[in-house]
């Protein structure tokens, strides 16, 4: 079986409430894996702005407990291998 190919993805919604804006983003999420011809995996995370929305305001966040070193952390979680970025020969849009 090949591999299969992930994305994860940031998206920006107004919402009444956290409930609302993950509501939003997966109806959206739907129709981007159907777009694709893929499939949603299920998974949205919200994360409330406390800025406003200007150079340098924080959009995500995300944090772990890791009783990994910092290059096996970033290696583990982020720099696998397997990464499809801009730039790598793996990075494909299409």
């Amino acid at each position: 079986m090949a591999d299969q190919v992930y994305e994860e993805r940031i998206t920006l919604w107004r919402a009444t409430d956290m409930d609302a804006a993950i509501e939003l983003a997966k109806a959206e999420a739907l129709e981007y894996a159907a777009d694709l011809d893929g499939e949603y995996t299920g998974l949205a995370q919200a994360n409330q702005l406390s800025d406003e929305m200007e150079p340098g305001a924080g959009v995500f966040s995300l944090m772990r407990s890791s009783g990994l070193d910092t290059e096996d952390y970033l290696d583990h979680f982020f720099d696998t291998g397997t990464e499809r970025q801009q730039g790598s020969p793996s990075f494909d849009l299409s």
